[in-house]
């Protein structure tokens, strides 16, 4: 079966669902808000850069899922998807979702952000396959660490690589959407590589490359 994988911030939605969790702490109080917020755009700008050191940034995207127990974070995280995460939402996104299901593809979202903020999205947007960053659960709670390769660039490649391996599948046809020049070696991997409102790497990337650009947003 062919697999249409997605990447998630600014690609599936308009915005980044891991920077705005963020920002949703800083307004709630939950975190210091001007440290916080000042790490936060810092880390996003390091991200657009392409100079990002994943561990770096989950070492402090993850504390505060380590500081409250599950209760309060998934009720925190019930506000952040009806006050963030939705007005992000996409109708083009759905329509493409839905042509792709409508040819019998098997969909997935592979995203350098953490499972905890993403797999409400995933289950929204009616994706059954998640490949997220995985933080550490250890007796119920989050440790603050980083359980296994984060998704993000390369890390990307092998967590897929290491699903497919596991569910006996192949790259065979797949299409991967993304707007981000970090996932150039996930858009090297598949037959349909596809730029979505991409930034100005990827874009001259996927021109250079003859790859498909398009818009989820005009």
């Amino acid at each position: 079966m062919t697999l249409a994988i997605f990447d998630l911030d600014n690609t599936l939605l308009a915005g980044d669902s891991d920077h705005a969790w963020g920002q949703f702490l800083v307004e709630e109080g939950i975190v210091d808000a001007e440290d916080y917020r000042r790490a936060n755009d810092r880390f996003y700008e390091e991200y657009l850069n392409g100079e990002l050191d994943i561990l770096n940034y989950l070492g402090f995207a993850l504390q505060p899922l380590a500081n409250h127990n599950m209760d309060q974070l998934l009720s925190w995280r019930a506000t952040f998807m009806e006050r963030k995460v939705r007005p992000m939402m996409l109708p083009k996104a759905a329509a493409l979702l839905d042509q792709h299901r409508e040819q019998g593809h098997t969909l997935m979202i592979i995203t350098a952000t953490n499972r905890f903020v993403t797999e409400p999205i995933a289950a929204e947007l009616g994706i059954e396959h998640l490949i997220a960053t995985e933080p550490e659960l250890v007796n119920g709670r989050y440790t603050g660490e980083v359980a296994g390769t984060p998704s993000f660039q390369e890390g990307k490649v092998k967590r897929l690589q290491d699903w497919l391996q596991a569910y006996g599948r192949t790259l065979e046809g797949a299409w991967f959407y993304s707007d981000s020049h970090n996932d150039a070696p996930l858009l090297r991997e598949v037959d349909h590589p596809v730029a979505v409102d991409p930034d100005p790497t990827l874009e001259a990337l996927a021109r250079d490359q003859g790859w498909t650009v398009m818009s989820l947003r005009d």
